[in-house]
């Protein structure tokens, strides 16, 4: 591998976010934010992400978000990226319904699910307690981290940090039972819901459906027991955190998959001696070859995982 390759990579696997250009459902964005509802059971409706990394092109809208209609106002799970996002998302929500949001549910504290929230009232924006504290604590330099990326896309944004507690159980909106779980693993706070009235299951990142899961705050073990609850609850439709809806039961099992392969091999990696540049262009399995941004997603993992690794390997001896 040349020096200017081997300074490329690394600059690959030191990226937290991918500043290729790229497409949403195969049309660039052209400034504003082009939102499409896919209705996927009684009154929930599916706002499909670009199935890609981060990128100018795309504005930053790769996380799913969705809507679910109440008698006292939709519930949104999620909001997007940007104060634009958030204000595109609330239209259409209104559209749909005919009222404003009632609740805007964040599942966690990554950027492109969250920076949205400045677009409802702050009444409204609700978490997890673990949730508010990962973003007030990391979320004003992730916060500068996509201004720097996504420059006008971000024109208005401002951080929320939610000041709603949601606790786990039932919830009751408008006649609509939501079912909170409190879960961790891609994060320290992982909301989940569960739609009792028709069995649709929202996931948030816990579960990626055709995309290489992303790791930078996750917590393996706790990821694999959090799958293990999502499994055990019976649902008709998973709505993952990027990717189609889940109708086949494959969802929770694919990305269990990637997770346990992405331990192994890593893990394996540094037993054999590679470095970081060299675990980050390892083979990929082709039973992966469908996922999307699989080794941009392995390329970050390496940075997210692999120094740890090597010092639990190799420790210090002076």
């Amino acid at each position: 591998m040349t020096g200017l390759r081997r300074r490329r990579v690394l600059g690959g696997i030191a990226a937290g976010v991918g500043l290729a250009a790229t497409a949403l459902h195969g049309e660039t964005f052209a400034g504003r934010y082009t939102l499409r509802p896919e209705p996927v059971a009684e009154g929930i409706w599916l706002v499909l992400g670009t199935n890609a990394p981060i990128a100018f092109a795309n504005g930053g809208a790769i996380a799913n978000c969705a809507i679910i209609a109440t008698a006292a106002g939709p519930v949104l799970f999620d909001c997007g990226p940007s104060l634009a996002y958030g204000q595109a998302l609330r239209r259409m929500a209104r559209d749909l319904t005919r009222r404003d949001p009632a609740l805007v549910l964040i599942s966690h504290l990554h950027p492109d699910h969250d920076l949205g929230a400045g677009a409802f009232d702050p009444a409204t924006v609700a978490a997890l307690p673990g949730t508010m504290a990962d973003i007030a604590r990391d979320g004003p330099g992730m916060t500068d981290a996509m201004f720097r990326m996504l420059a006008d896309w971000m024109r208005g944004t401002q951080l929320v940090v939610p000041t709603r507690r949601l606790e786990p159980g039932p919830l009751e909106v408008g006649g609509r039972t939501l079912q909170l779980l409190a879960l961790s693993g891609h994060s320290g706070g992982d909301l989940a819901v569960l739609d009792s009235r028709t069995g649709t299951l929202i996931t948030g990142d816990l579960v990626f459906h055709d995309r290489a899961p992303a790791t930078p705050h996750a917590d393996l073990a706790r990821w694999r027991s959090a799958l293990d609850t999502l499994a055990a609850l019976p649902h008709r439709v998973l709505l993952p955190g990027h990717g189609p809806a889940d109708r086949a039961g494959v969802a929770i099992p694919q990305t269990r998959d990637w997770l346990d392969w992405l331990e192994q091999a890593l893990n394996a990696a540094a037993a054999n001696g590679l470095d970081m540049v060299e675990a980050g262009e390892q083979p990929i399995p082709e039973r992966f070859a469908g996922l999307a941004a699989a080794r941009y997603e392995l390329q970050r993992s390496v940075s997210h995982f692999y120094p740890a690794i090597e010092a639990a390997r190799l420790p210090r001896v002076d």
